[in-house]
């Protein structure tokens, strides 16, 4: 009995032994690919300083200030004091000639209300001058003050003797430090801050009223703990991550923040001191990816 075979079956087997000769004569693949290896920027997480402060501007002025007037009507004969002369209290600045009809020529001296030093004498000599004529302005200089205004729903983490950090642009490498001096008891109805008072110690007299301040006032203070770059923070509270790198592979890691100042935030679970926390390329990563790891510089912190 002869077999018969269609055309259809010869086509068929013609394709499956080309398929065996094409991928039979081929090497061997690999059932799996190699992993792909990320390339990251990595920080490590050290133990800092980190605050919560309020910053604001405001102007530096002297502590106690006066402007002096006479208390005679005449004209100006000498000025005992200049700019930035020391005066006592009760020394004499200048003198008036009152020059008035009747009288015996006497000249009227125009005296400090205070110690400190001559900020500014504002008349010359031949001048005329009345009572309400300002003569020359004092300052005591040994401590200043910054007036500002404090928001209501801070007023109750301040409080007297509270610290300032003071900057001015005279000096910019350089911090002064001051402390809350006053508080007022009412709240404006208008802004809904309340103002405060801080002073600064000034015995070299380097900080000059007028000048312009730059306050950060402190309300929490936080020392050695485990800070990171804002930049390596993912997700939405309660739910924050950072990706953690160990052995060139990267952990997904679930942390609770505190403190924020600047660009860091203080880590108050889930990290340690020395971890290495991914802060640039984590948008490709994946749990427990492979990575190549850079590791950046530290950054001050500010």
């Amino acid at each position: 009995m002869k077999l018969r075979v269609t055309s259809y079956e010869l086509r068929v087997t013609g394709l499956l032994l080309s398929l065996l000769l094409t991928f039979g004569c081929q090497p061997k693949r690999e059932l799996e690919k190699t992993p792909e290896v990320i390339p990251v920027k990595v920080l490590k997480v050290r133990l800092k300083e980190i605050l919560e402060a309020l910053e604001y501007t405001g102007n530096i002025k002297a502590q106690d200030e006066a402007i002096v007037y006479p208390k005679v009507s005449g004209k100006i004969m000498e000025k005992v004091k200049v700019d930035g002369s020391p005066v006592n209290k009760g020394e004499t600045i200048a003198y008036i000639d009152r020059d008035e009809v009747g009288l015996k020529f006497e000249k009227a001296p125009v005296e400090s209300p205070l110690a400190g030093i001559v900020g500014r004498v504002y008349v010359d000599i031949g001048e005329n001058v009345t009572a309400q004529t300002p003569i020359a302005l004092v300052v005591d200089m040994d401590k200043v003050k910054i007036d500002l205004d404090i928001p209501e729903k801070y007023l109750p983490k301040v409080s007297k003797g509270q610290e300032a950090q003071i900057g001015v642009d005279a000096y910019p490498e350089e911090e002064f430090s001051g402390r809350v001096a006053k508080i007022s008891p009412v709240v404006d109805l208008t802004t809904r801050s309340a103002p405060i008072e801080i002073t600064v110690d000034n015995p070299q007299h380097r900080l000059k009223s007028g000048m312009f301040a730059k306050v950060r006032l402190i309300l929490k203070e936080h020392k050695n703990v485990p800070v990171i770059l804002k930049e390596a923070v993912m997700g939405k509270e309660p739910d924050l991550y950072v990706y953690m790198v160990k052995d060139n592979q990267a952990i997904l890691q679930k942390v609770t923040l505190g403190l924020r100042q600047g660009p860091y935030f203080e880590v108050q679970e889930g990290l340690k001191e020395g971890d290495l926390i991914v802060i640039m390329g984590q948008q490709r990563l994946r749990d427990n990816a492979q990575v190549s790891v850079e590791i950046e510089e530290e950054q001050k912190l500010e």
